[in-house]
């Protein structure tokens, strides 16, 4: 698909595109100013774009992420932009299909000409389209997936960063944890059968690989996922560890209550908001199951940035303040705060890059960033050799929809990096008084 999207593109653009490009695939500048206009931005604007199932499986919860962002994006500019830019955010459906990820990502990047695409998501959807960004020179930031494609080979993909922690640090923390509390359980893998999954199992086995009795994967789209949960209770797993998109969290979650299958669930984060799930716990049983906040009470998963069970955190009261503002229909929740987290960071990278504003700048900008004030828990790991996002996380257990600590932050990085409690007060942070970056 990458390859019939850039034959597709006129000649003469691409003689254009290849003339103005260096070796590593960034612009040169041709001592006139910047190689190339810089398409989506003018002296009082900039347009960006993302990708997002906005209907399908993968819609609930996922299609509230880009009305977050919208919501602060809107809050920026109602104080005057960035360096007096407006920012213009188009969203384009994918339904979480690659093949649909390619056709929008074309229409995004050819027709409405974004100046870079921001919070694209998914693992399998992005993989569509990660090459054909970095092809073309779209800075393409804080992709919405743990996956390390998204940081771990600048050289392969000099454009692209991530954003929350990876899975498979993510895995590592969790294996950690199960590891020194839970040294007798036998474990059962719950995975997507894509990069998620494969990560975040690389991560889990340097501490659990002996205690792994079981390992089931799902097809995301296939909606039938009485095989693999049977599969782990005849393994005799009494510790699932879940790796999944919230509709799996549900279909697990009512496929163990129909089989009477009763281990001990730890999901990722990506799959553990207990109000999502217990509505689609509900949905999914054709109101059989009535379950709200409660629905995955002690359940284990992991945070990386406040949510909305910690209304006192000052991110969440400025979350709070701008979904009031500037929010559509519905409630803040957990993923309009996550689009709002990474549209603060998006502002801020736009801050660094100055009010002469090209994609190369922006690239060098974050891997410059350093140390930066923001919700997340931990800080970021951007550089030159790395554009791996945020650095870790905590373990929380779930009551009553609210997550009670079981460590503090934890830091790790790739491969037998050690697991250190994180030293850097990022947790502490506050947003300033504006709620705009300075």
């Amino acid at each position: 698909m990458r390859h019939l999207i850039r034959t597709a593109v006129p000649l003469l653009a691409a003689s254009v595109v290849l003339a103005a490009c260096g070796a590593d695939g960034r612009d040169e500048d041709d001592g006139d100013g910047p190689a190339a206009a810089q398409p989506g931005v003018t002296d009082d604007s900039v347009k960006v774009g993302a990708h997002f199932p906005l209907t399908g499986v993968a819609a609930p919860g996922y299609n509230e992420i880009p009305t977050g962002a919208q919501a602060y994006f809107d809050f920026v500019n109602a104080a005057g932009g960035v360096h007096g830019r407006q920012i213009e955010y188009v969203v384009k459906d994918d339904a979480y299909n690659p093949t649909n990820t390619s056709k929008v990502t074309n229409e995004l990047v050819l027709s409405d000409e974004i100046f870079a695409m921001v919070g694209g998501l998914g693992t399998p959807t992005h993989s569509a389209v990660v090459d054909f960004l970095n092809d073309e020179g779209v800075p393409d930031l804080f992709v919405s997936s743990g996956s390390l494609q998204w940081g771990d080979d600048v050289e392969r993909s000099p454009y692209t960063f991530g954003w929350q922690t990876d899975y498979e640090v993510e895995g590592k923390i969790i294996g950690q944890y199960v590891a020194e509390n839970l040294p007798d359980a036998k474990i059962g893998l719950f995975l997507q059968d894509d990069d998620f999954g494969e990560d975040a199992e690389k991560g889990v086995r340097q501490f659990v690989d002996e205690q792994i009795v079981g390992v089931e994967r799902y097809t995301s789209g296939n909606t039938d996922v009485g095989p693999q949960i049977a599969g782990l209770q005849a393994a005799g797993a009494d510790l699932v560890l879940a790796f999944d998109t919230p509709s799996y969290t549900a279909l697990s979650q009512l496929v163990a209550l129909k089989l009477g299958f009763k281990p001990q669930w730890f999901y990722s984060n990506v799959g553990a908001d207990p109000r999502l799930v217990g509505g689609l716990l509900s949905e999914f049983s054709e109101g059989a199951v009535k379950a709200g906040a409660n629905a995955l009470d002690g359940v284990l998963t992991t945070e990386y940035i406040p949510g909305v069970d910690a209304p006192d955190d000052p991110w969440v009261q400025l979350w709070q303040r701008v979904w009031d503002e500037h929010g559509g229909e519905g409630e803040l929740t957990n993923y309009r705060i996550y689009g709002m987290s990474h549209a603060y960071a998006f502002v801020q990278a736009l801050q660094a890059a100055g009010e002469d504003l090209t994609r190369d700048g922006l690239v060098e900008a974050l891997e410059e960033l350093g140390d930066q004030p923001g919700p997340q828990l931990a800080p970021f790991r951007y550089s030159p050799e790395s554009h791996l996002g945020i650095s870790g996380l905590r373990v929380v257990e779930l009551q009553g929809g609210v997550g009670d600590p079981r460590t503090p932050v934890l830091t790790s990085d790739l491969g037998d990096a050690e697991i250190t409690e994180d030293a850097s007060g990022q947790a502490e942070d506050a947003p300033p008084e504006s709620g705009v970056p300075e």
